[in-house]
């Protein structure tokens, strides 16, 4: 196993010197590919700027992110937007697709931005078909339901064939059922193509589909 994400005692502190609140402190952490690890925690307890930092939208005040055993902390913006685009797969809460655009049209924006090979329509046709989205493809968001949303979201995710996909509350807005189905989506990827994930989630009904299952508390990590 190869370590794809780490974080060596990373801290992130927001304000001012008078006014300062400590999102995280001092964290610890890594993910290996072939794992999918769970993050949990309550409201405002630091998932989502440690999700943030993993997926480099967000540097740490102290400490060190590696990526790859390679460390990212001091990148450029433009080399940390190169990273994200050829290394780590976001699926949001709220599946965060372009209004105005068709289910195709998502995905072919994300090999058009990365500047990918020409089969990335052979590419998202493929994705479409293996998530039972087929049928959508020239539907636009406000014709879906809120589950063919995150599958959407699933699939603009794996375009580049990301070894990292990170996944922030990707079952809020779906029932128990569907929420299931995303997750063991998202774990049996992980499984296959031994990628690394990582999902922040308050739903203890998909725990059992992760391998460790970590809490954040007051900006630190904790076994949950």
């Amino acid at each position: 196993m190869k370590s794809m994400v780490t974080f060596e005692r990373v801290s992130k502190v927001y304000g001012e010197k008078t006014n300062q609140t400590a999102a995280l402190k001092d964290v610890s952490f890594s993910v290996n590919t072939g794992e999918f690890v769970a993050i949990i925690g309550p409201s405002g307890s630091g998932k989502s700027t440690f999700l943030s930092m993993a997926g480099l939208l967000l540097s740490p005040t102290s400490g060190n992110v590696f990526i790859e055993n390679e460390i990212i902390t001091n990148l450029k913006e433009k080399d940390r937007a190169n990273l994200r685009l050829q290394k780590i797969g976001f699926v949001f809460q709220a599946s965060n697709l372009i209004p105005y655009l068709t289910v195709m049209d998502q995905l072919l924006l994300i090999g058009k931005l990365s500047r990918s090979r020409k089969d990335t329509k052979q590419k998202a046709d493929r994705l479409l078909e293996k998530l039972g989205l087929s049928h959508r493809k020239h539907h636009f968001p406000s014709q879906l339901s809120g589950g063919e949303k995150q599958r959407v979201a699933i699939a603009r995710a794996w375009m580049n064939d990301p070894q990292i996909i990170l996944a922030d509350e990707p079952t809020a807005s779906l029932d128990s059922k569907r929420g299931r189905e995303v997750v063991e989506m998202l774990a049996s990827e992980i499984k296959r193509k031994e990628k690394a994930g990582i999902i922040v989630t308050h739903d203890e009904r998909v725990l059992d589909l992760c391998d460790r299952v970590l809490m954040i508390k007051d900006g630190e990590l904790q076994i949950g």
